[in-house]
C-alpha cells in the first residue's frame, strides 16, 4: 500500500488518482501508523515552504516522514515535497526544512523574458538514471509549476536537470529517496510511467 501524506497542502487527490490509473492503491493519510505500515510513501505539495513545514510539525508528521525514509522503503517527493527534503528554504525568509538532503531552496533570478513561476512543459536532461525513469527517453517533457528550485550540495544526488534560463535540478535520487520538481501526476502518459515505476519498486 502507498501512503500519500496529507498535511493540508497539495494536490492530494490528483496524485492518488494517478496511482489508481496505473493500478495501485494509494491512501491519503495523516495517521503516523498508516505511514509506518505503508510499503511506499509519497510527500506531495503545492504552496509555501514555511507553511508546509509548520503544517507537518503541527500534525506530528515530521517524525513519520523521517522514519519512513530511514526505514529504506521507497519514498517519493513531488514539487514542494522535493524542496522540503532540503536543509533550508528561502521563500519569504529563511526556514528550516527536513534536512534529509544537504542544500537549499532558492528563487529563480532570471532575465525579464523568463516568466516566474516557471509553468508548463519542459524537458528532462538525465544525469543519473533512477529506476523510476525506466522507459522514458532523454528529453522527455514533463509539467512544472514553481518559482523556487533546489540546489543540492551533493551533485551526486542530482538525477535530472532542466533548462529554464539556466540549468536547475529537476529530480533527485539518493538510495530509496526519489523526488521531482515537476508533477508526474500532471505529466500525462510519461508521468504515469514514473508513478507506475515507483509503485513497482521493491
Amino acid at each position: 500500500m502507498i501512503a500519500i501524506i496529507d498535511y493540508g497542502m497539495g494536490n492530494l487527490r490528483s496524485v492518488q488518482k494517478g496511482f489508481e490509473k496505473v493500478g495501485h492503491e494509494a491512501i491519503v493519510t495523516s495517521d503516523p501508523a498508516v505511514v509506518a505500515a505503508a510499503s511506499k510513501v509519497v510527500l506531495p505539495g503545492v504552496g509555501a515552504f514555511e507553511d508546509a513545514m509548520t503544517e507537518l510539525r503541527n500534525r506530528g508528521m515530521v517524525e513519520p516522514v523521517l522514519a519512513a525514509i530511514d526505514s529504506g522503503k521507497p519514498f517519493l517527493g513531488i514539487c514542494l515535497g522535493l524542496q522540503l527534503l532540503f536543509d533550508v528554504g528561502h521563500e519569504n525568509g529563511r526556514h528550516q526544512g527536513l534536512g534529509v538532503l544537504r542544500g537549499e531552496v532558492v528563487r529563480f533570478a532570471l532575465p525579464d523574458e523568463y516568466a516566474v513561476p516557471h509553468m508548463g512543459w519542459n524537458q528532462l536532461n538525465v544525469v543519473r538514471r533512477p529506476p523510476i525513469l525506466e522507459g522514458l527517453g532523454e528529453g522527455t517533457y514533463v509539467y512544472f509549476v514553481h518559482s523556487y528550485y533546489v540546489v543540492p550540495k551533493d551533485a551526486n544526488a542530482i538525477a535530472t536537470t532542466t533548462d529554464y534560463g539556466q540549468a536547475f535540478c529537476s529530480m533527485i535520487w539518493r538510495d530509496n529517496v526519489f523526488a521531482t520538481q515537476f508533477h508526474p501526476e500532471k505529466s500525462q502518459t510519461e508521468g504515469l510511467k514514473i508513478l507506475r515505476n515507483f509503485a513497482g519498486l521493491k
